[in-house]
């Protein structure tokens, strides 16, 4: 199989000169603006893509208006009340008929299935008779749901500014069987729940998965040995490793931003302590010291900066230190304690779950720790991981009883919760960048 690289497949196509020149303006036209919580969702019109397959140019565009509903940004109209049933990639829309029709954002796609998938689509603001956005694809024909995901992350960046998330991937952990009983194994599928795969045959634990910044290895927590220690997965080749001999138990691990290091949790003699080593070996450095429980630590995005959970102080709240470790600085001053700490791609937030009178939050705040915020509250959830773009959050959340967790997410304005569909329970969720 040759995999589909966004390099390779993100290729202009059909967007003359003089379509081109309009795009501006008709960007500066139809935009979503989704600075606060108030916005609206656009109504968008994706009749079915012209192919000569009729079944495959619907199954692409209802992955597409899939994905565009589910980031609560799009609103796309039912297929079956558009005057155009079947979109014409080739050819300028009779803007009139959808203007009757009350239709500002329009798509029209065509894709065809052989050797290779070829798929093309633009995107049009009726209103100005302008053309957003024209590209094309080629991919191998394994990739069809890929092309779509990627025409969506095309059709998202034109409209609401920034960059999508939809051809993403996700890891967790899948669990299965009784409560009291559960099997814990790793899990990874795109980011809407398709193309399921188990990546640990669930003989030994294995929790907590986090991907390395280029999407092929993963650290997570394997129980192979008893006691919780820290793992390496590369996903092309199967071959795992532990990452390093140190303490009873290493937990809690994640990459640094060029993923050539590890930070992670180690328990000796009663304390836990943040380490950190490179992920080709060496002997580990230890970044703080002491009696207390430090864990779950985060780097920034420019690797600068470590945000962790500390109980130092009492009650488990964040902190930050330097990269390099020392002089740690408490950053949450809210009710409750705090853990799961994790900065946003961009840098400007750290999301985290705080737990306060009965009740579990995942939050936001900025990296000082002012202007924080509650997403989500419910009796059980935790553990936030952040979309690429740095506007959606998916996490977990327990309902207690006999049932297991379920993922879950919600924007950073507080709107648009959903269920992910997964095949079991499901914990521990690790957002990728976009695929390479």
């Amino acid at each position: 199989m040759t995999l589909m690289t966004r390099r390779n497949a993100l290729k202009l196509g059909l967007a003359g000169g003089a379509l081109l020149a309009g795009s501006s303006l008709a960007m500066a036209q139809l935009r979503i603006v989704v600075e606060g919580a108030n916005f609206q969702p656009l109504p968008i019109a994706i009749p079915d893509f012209a192919s000569s397959d009729p079944t495959f140019g619907k199954e692409i565009a209802d992955i597409v208006r899939a994905n565009l509903r589910r980031s609560g940004l799009f609103l796309p109209l039912d297929p079956a009340s558009l005057p155009v049933q079947v979109g014409d990639v080739n050819n300028a829309p009779d803007f009139t008929i959808w203007r009757t029709a009350n239709v500002d954002a329009l798509v029209m796609g065509g894709v065809e299935r052989g050797g290779t998938i070829s798929s093309s689509v633009r995107v049009w603001d009726t209103q100005q008779a302008a053309q957003v956005v024209g590209k094309s694809y080629n991919t191998d024909p394994n990739s069809s749901r890929r092309v779509a995901h990627i025409i969506s992350d095309a059709i998202y960046e034109s409209l609401a500014g920034g960059t999508g998330y939809f051809d993403t991937r996700v890891i967790y952990t899948a669990e299965s069987g009784p409560k009291a009983n559960r099997v814990r194994r790793l899990a990874i599928m795109d980011q809407d729940g398709a193309n399921v795969q188990y990546l640990t045959d669930g003989s030994t634990m294995a929790m907590t998965p986090r991907f390395a910044p280029n999407g092929d290895m993963v650290t997570y927590m394997n129980f192979a040995e008893g006691n919780p220690q820290v793992y390496l997965l590369q996903l092309s080749t199967g071959q795992q490793q532990k990452l390093a001999n140190v303490g009873a138990m290493t937990f809690a691990p994640r990459f640094s931003p060029d993923g050539g290091t590890v930070v992670f949790s180690v328990e000796q003699a009663g304390a836990t302590n943040i380490y950190s080593v490179g992920t080709g070996g060496g002997t580990p450095m230890q970044l703080t010291s002491g009696a207390a429980i430090d864990t779950g630590p985060s780097f920034s995005p420019d690797g600068s900066r470590i945000v962790f959970e500390s109980d130092r102080g009492g009650s488990p709240q964040i902190y930050m230190m330097g990269a390099g470790g020392g002089n740690a600085q408490r950053i949450s001053f809210g009710q409750g304690s705090y853990s799961t700490p994790v900065w946003a791609p961009k840098g400007d937030l750290i999301a985290f779950t705080r737990q306060s009178g009965g009740q579990f939050n995942i939050g936001i705040m900025n990296p000082d720790g002012s202007g924080e915020r509650m997403l989500y509250s419910s009796f059980h959830a935790e553990g936030p991981t952040w979309a690429p773009n740095g506007r959606v959050i998916m996490f977990f959340q327990d309902p207690g009883g006999n049932d297991g967790p379920k993922l879950m997410s919600v924007d950073i304005w507080g709107r648009n919760l959903i269920t992910i569909p997964t095949e079991s329970y499901a914990s521990d969720p690790a957002w990728s960048g976009l695929r390479a």
